[in-house]
């Protein structure tokens, strides 16, 4: 049999392969490419670094299990990002000393001439290091994550759209309403 060079082998390609054989020695060539962005990523959530690594390794067993999920639609390292993301908020949403906080709904029906230009950061920009973080404490999971992918991931409205399955509007929406939230929590301290 041919040794096979996962160096050059996609991502795509690379779960595929996964998938097909059930490879376990592949997998860990994927598990080697992200478990630190896995990580960071957990660690966001739970700001404990014993937690964050439980929680990257439960995501990468959830993984192998439903790697065949895996379609194609997205870039792998968006659908693990969903993936990671989700898995993180079940688990902060189950934890029950992190429960105290109410998770907010919010309709994903919105104007749909809601221009981002209409979302003020200067704000959010003005506020203390420190004191931002302990803000970012009070308030739910769900918005501190959707503040972090725009803020500290760098990301667009588009790529936040697409992660988590709802339209550029609503993505406004509740980045409008998760700003206002840590902002009165930052004024409360």
């Amino acid at each position: 049999m041919k040794n096979l060079d996962t160096t050059q082998l996609n991502d795509e390609e690379l779960v595929s392969k996964i998938v097909e054989k059930n490879d376990t020695h592949l997998f860990a060539v994927l598990y080697d490419r992200y478990a630190s962005v896995v990580y960071n990523k957990c660690y966001g959530f739970s700001k404990n670094k014993e937690e964050a690594q439980d929680l990257t390794h439960d995501v990468f067993i959830q993984l192998f299990i439903k790697l065949r999920t895996f379609k194609g639609k997205s870039k792998f390292s968006t659908w693990l990002y969903s993936f990671t993301y989700n898995f993180c908020v079940n688990y902060v949403q189950r934890n029950k000393e992190k429960k105290k906080e109410k998770v907010t709904v919010v309709t994903d029906q919105v104007k749909d001439d809601y221009n981002e230009d209409e979302i003020d950061d200067t704000e959010l920009f003005e506020l203390k290091a420190g004191k931002l973080v302990k803000a970012l404490e009070k308030i739910a999971p769900p918005e501190k994550m959707i503040l972090l992918m725009k803020y500290q991931d760098d990301m667009s409205i588009k790529e936040i759209s697409q992660i988590l399955d709802l339209g550029d509007s609503a993505v406004k929406m509740r980045l409008k309403r998760a700003k206002e939230k840590v902002i009165n929590a930052y004024n409360k301290l």
